[in-house]
């Protein structure tokens, strides 16, 4: 009930001739595995690696709400309603898709961009999209199109974090080493790209994430899509 998943074993995609290349945390397009279909609300975490100049063309999303964390390098969106930004580390992205939303996402920059893209099912349809970038994120955010809340943690090493207390959860180290511990039993540990999964009737009490270095961690709760 509660799973770790190594970013290694993660489903290949992309078009690495593009300089796309992209790693799926869920059963995604050829990739499908009927155990692996979702997490409550969350159909996607895809970790993005773009080469400068390269990108995705534009596509549409509809009935989805798309949240978007820079590791790396910065991020250049454009949509069909005009609107043009700049997304870089520490600044979080939320496109809610509505009926339907045409973008592009693109590195423009001079090095490599890397970012992960985080897909929530809507709760109920919506027919206006929407679009919010926080700069900087040091507060939880809200979905509640989809039923989710997230936060980013940054704990010095030795620090703990309590795994995400909800019908579900999503711990996705994103720099930096941590341990999963239960009690003062030593743990499995966690590198960057690593991820817990915590699903429903899980009994998350004593078990936390401790810092091994700094890192940085996103942490996601997750009401029950169907409830």
């Amino acid at each position: 009930m509660i799973d770790v998943r190594r970013g290694a074993d993660r489903y290949p995609g992309g078009e690495p001739e593009a300089g796309i290349t992209t790693r799926h945390a869920f059963s995604f397009g050829p990739h499908y595995d009927p155990d692996n279909l979702r997490l409550g609300p969350l159909t996607a975490c895809n970790e993005e690696h773009l080469a400068a100049g390269a990108g995705f063309a534009e596509h549409r999303h509809s009935d989805t709400e798309l949240l978007t964390w820079v590791v790396s390098g910065e991020l250049s969106h454009r949509d069909a309603q005009g609107r043009a930004t700049l997304v870089r580390p520490g600044d979080l992205q939320h496109l809610g898709a509505g009926s339907g939303v045409h973008h592009v996402e693109r590195n423009d920059g001079a090095g490599p961009l890397v970012f992960l893209q985080l897909w929530l099912a809507a709760r109920a349809p919506a027919l206006t999209p929407r679009y919010t970038v926080v700069r900087a994120l040091s507060r939880a955010y809200e979905v509640p199109e989809a039923g989710a809340l997230l936060r980013v943690a940054r704990p010095d090493p030795g620090g703990t974090l309590p795994l995400p207390a909800a019908p579900y959860g999503y711990a996705h180290v994103v720099r930096g080493e941590a341990e999963l511990r239960s009690g003062d039993a030593a743990g499995e540990r966690l590198a960057a790209g690593d991820s817990v999964r915590v699903r429903a009737g899980a009994d998350v009490r004593g078990a936390v994430l401790r810092a091994r270095t700094a890192c940085e961690v996103l942490l996601l709760e997750l009401a029950d899509p169907f409830a």
